[in-house]
C-alpha cells in the first residue's frame, strides 16, 4: 500500500529488535543488549553539572545553537582525544553530534551513493551495515582474527576493488567480538588508506573501558593524510541516554558533515553539551572510568569462568582486554536463530550472529555482553546456556 523508499528495509522486519524484545523478558537472563551498568551512572554528579549549566548558560541551552556544537564541549572533546589518543587536532577539527550513530549516517550521506563499496570487518557492528545498506552500498568483508582486521586480505580486497570509498572499523574492543587491532595492523591500515585512496571511519566508543593490557594508539594518530576520521562518543563512559557523540576531521570535511548534520536535527541537545563540561570539570572522570573498567573486567571474568565451566569443550570465544563484548563459536550448529529460540526456552538470551555480518554469515556465532548483567546471574545464565548449546550440538 505504501511506496516507501529503497532505505526501508524491503521485508519490514527488525529482527534484532525482535529477538531483544524477546530478551527483555523479566524471566530471561539476557546477555544480548549492549547496555553499560546502569548502577554506575552518575546520577548526583550529573544533575549537580545539569544545575550550574542552567545557572551559567540558561537563556543560551534553552535557545538554538550552533550545528557545530557548544564551543566550550568541542574544546573538551579536542583536549580529550589529544591525550588520550595522541591525535593532534583542534576546536575546528571537531564536530557535535546526536550520539555516534549519528556520525555513521552523516559520514554515509557525504561519501556513499549508491552502488558504492564500504569495506568492513567480518563480523562488525549491526548498526553500521543497517546505516551504510540503507544508502545502498556494496559491501566487501575483510577477514579478522585475534589481532583484528588482516591486513593482507585488507589490501587484497583493496586491488580488487578499487572503487571502493570507505573502509569502517571498531578497532578497539570490537563489537561485535571485543578483538582489539595491533599497533602495527593499525599503521599498516593508514599506510593502506592513503596507498588506494580510501577514505577510514574510524568507530571508538569503548577504548577508555581498558580492564588489562596496554593502550593501541588510535588510527588517526598515524594520519598524516587526512584520510581517517575518528568518531567516539560519552555513552560508554557517562550517560548513553543524554545523546553526546563526535566526529573528528579535517576542517574540510567537518564544514560539509556540518550541512548535512543541520538539515537533519540543526544541533544536539544543548543541556547535554553545556552539563558535560561542567561534569568534567567537578570530578575524576579518569577515576569513574576506572571503576566501570573494574566492575566490566570482573564481570568478564565471570563470564569466562562460566564459560569454560558450562559450555562444549570444542566451543571457541573471544577474551577481551576492554569493552562489553565477547564472542562464540559453536562448531557444529548450522542455524543460530533456531539455537536463540532454544536457549530462550531455557531463559536466557543472546544476540545471533548472523546480523553483524554484511555477506556470508558464518553459522554458530552470537555475541555475549556482560557489561549489563549483575555478578550473581552471570553464572546462572551460562549453565542454562551451556545446557542449551550441549543440547543443540548433541543433535
Amino acid at each position: 500500500m505504501y511506496k516507501f523508499s529503497k532505505r526501508v528495509p524491503a521485508d519490514g522486519t527488525d529482527a534484532v529488535g525482535a529477538i531483544l524484545k524477546a530478551a527483555a523478558d523479566p524471566q530471561v537472563i539476557s546477555f544480548a543488549g549492549g547496555l553499560p551498568a546502569p548502577e554506575l551512572f552518575p546520577v548526583a554528579e550529573m544533575q549537580a553539572a545539569v544545575d550550574r549549566a542552567f545557572e551559567k548558560h540558561g537563556r543560551e541551552l534553552m535557545q538554538y545553537g550552533a550545528a557545530k556544537g557548544v564551543t566550550e564541549l568541542r574544546e573538551l572533546i579536542a583536549q580529550y582525544v589529544k591525550e588520550k589518543e595522541n591525535v593532534d587536532v583542534s576546536v575546528e577539527n571537531v564536530l557535535v553530534t546526536t550520539g555516534s550513530e549519528q556520525v555513521l549516517d552523516l559520514v554515509a550521506k557525504a561519501f556513499v551513493d549508491e552502488g558504492d563499496t564500504v569495506l568492513m570487518e567480518q563480523p562488525t557492528y549491526l548498526c553500521a551495515v543497517d546505516v551504510f545498506k540503507s544508502f545502498g552500498a556494496n559491501f566487501v568483508g575483510v577477514e579478522m582474527d585475534d589481532d583484528g582486521m588482516d591486513m593482507a586480505d585488507l589490501e587484497a580486497k583493496l586491488k580488487a576493488h578499487p572503487e571502493a570509498k570507505l573502509i569502517y572499523t571498531v578497532p578497539n574492543f570490537q563489537n561485535p567480538t571485543g578483538r582489539t587491532m595491533t599497533a602495527e595492523r593499525r599503521q599498516k591500515l593508514v599506510e593502506l588508506a592513503a596507498k588506494y585512496d580510501v577514505y577510514v571511519l574510524e568507530d571508538n566508543p569503548y577504548g577508555q573501558i581498558r580492564f588489562a593490557g596496554e593502550q593501541v594508539p588510535a588510527l588517526k594518530s598515524y594520519d598524516q593524510s587526512g584520510h581517517v576520521f575518528y568518531m567516539g562518543t560519552f555513552s560508554k563512559i557517562l550517560a548513553p541516554g543524554f545523546r553526546i557523540g563526535w566526529v573528528v576531521a579535517d576542517e574540510q570535511v567537518i564544514d560539509k558533515l556540518t550541512v548535512l548534520k543541520q538539515s537533519a536535527d540543526l544541533h544536539t541537545d544543548n543541556l547535554a553539551q553545556y552539563a558535560v563540561p561542567e561534569f568534567f570539570a567537578a570530578n575524576d572522570v579518569d577515576a569513574h572510568v576506572k571503576k566501570i573498567s573494574d566492575l566490566y573486567g570482573k564481570r568478564k571474568d565471570l563470564m569466562l569462568t562460566g564459560i569454560k565451566k558450562y559450555f562444549p569443550d570444542n566451543v571457541k570465544y573471544t577474551n577481551p582486554e576492554g569493552g562489553m563484548f565477547l564472542w562464540v563459536e559453536v562448531p557444529g550448529v548450522d542455524d543460530t536463530v533456531a539455537l536463540f529460540k532454544e536457549c530462550l526456552k531455557h531463559n536466557v538470551a543472546f544476540v545471533p550472529g548472523d546480523p553483524f555480518f554484511a555477506g556470508a554469515t558464518q553459522p554458530g556465532t552470537f555475541r555475549l555482553n556482560y557489561s549489563n548483567m549483575e555478578e550473581d546471574k552471570i553464572e546462572q545464565g551460562l549453565k542454562k546456556l551451556g545446557a542449551a548449546l550441549k543440547a543443540a550440538t548433541a543433535k
